[in-house]
């Protein structure tokens, strides 16, 4: 009997797709990129050694018969005017500008879980009055409100700066949990889970919230590299951090005025931005297209 129904079930088997590993796998960019994430965080988790070992393993220690000397020799980088290794400050830069970008990163995906499951998954009023509120600060421009509320603050610490940007950032995350939330919500075996008498806190936790979380994180990658150039900005514009203060837009904001004169003072924070900034978008497009069934198939 068996023999005679398995001719028949064959055909009702799909093929199978490709996973999401073996799609990142595949692609180039997607190693590229996690290598030079890779290198980043462990220049960030240890900089002393890693800053001692091209130049002088402590960013504060200036010396001015050194100002502004030209790359090489002890000084792989050369010096800043106060003759402060630039190599030194750069890698300790690296610390504050990715702990910024994940920490705002991290409030701003834990508001945006809440309010967006919310609105999402209850809909109605709930659903109306989310709405109003990220209406309320999109509505609201982003540099504006920033630098109103960082100029209102006695001291600007690389906390400080992350719970300003991160009160103006939520809204994209939230609307995108939302949406993710809302077609979650549609699928048979959330329907199922209803049907069977569920408690909503465990069909959020169990099915609903797991299953949107993979959009939701593909744009999160994406919004660490758009809080750490928020935050250079910011510094730049001299309303972020302040002295003693080591990050990438303090040393951008310093060298703009010596930039035809010693441009080595510019570059290199530049280049490691730079970097930082792309290989963080750039893997966030990765795992969404990834993350996307077509791209899979």
């Amino acid at each position: 009997m068996s023999e005679q129904l398995a001719p028949q079930q064959a055909p009702l088997v799909a093929p199978p797709d490709r996973s999401m590993w073996a799609t990142l796998r595949a692609r180039p960019l997607f190693w590229l990129c996690s290598i030079a994430l890779g290198i980043l965080a462990v220049i960030a988790i240890i900089p002393g050694p890693i800053a001692g070992m091209f130049g002088q393993p402590d960013p504060r220690a200036c010396d001015l018969s050194d100002s502004a000397l030209e790359p090489g020799g002890a000084h792989v980088f050369g010096t800043d005017l106060q003759g402060c290794d630039i190599f030194a400050n750069v890698i300790y830069g690296t610390q504050t500008s990715l702990f910024i970008g994940l920490l705002t990163t991290i409030l701003c995906l834990a508001i945006s879980l809440v309010l967006g499951t919310i609105a999402g998954y209850y809909g109605g009023f709930a659903d109306r009055v989310v709405a109003r509120l990220t209406d309320v600060f999109l509505g609201f421009p982003f540099l504006l409100g920033a630098i109103v509320v960082l100029n209102g603050l006695g001291t600007r610490s690389a906390v400080t700066v992350s719970l300003v940007i991160a009160f103006f950032s939520w809204p994209t995350l939230a609307r995108l949990v939302r949406s993710s939330v809302r077609t979650v919500r549609s699928t048979e075996y959330v329907q199922a889970a209803t049907a069977m008498g569920l408690r909503d806190r465990r069909i959020l936790l169990d099915h609903v919230v797991p299953n949107s979380l993979g959009p939701v994180l593909a744009i999160a990658t994406t919004m660490v590299g758009s809080v750490i150039v928020a935050e250079s900005t910011l510094t730049f514009l001299g309303v972020g951090l302040r002295a003693p203060s080591i990050s990438w837009g303090l040393q951008l904001s310093s060298a703009q005025s010596y930039f035809q004169s010693e441009p080595h003072l510019l570059i290199f924070p530049s280049i490691f931005l730079t970097v930082t900034v792309l290989s963080l978008i750039t893997l966030g497009d990765i795992l969404r297209d990834a993350l996307d069934p077509k791209g899979r198939s």
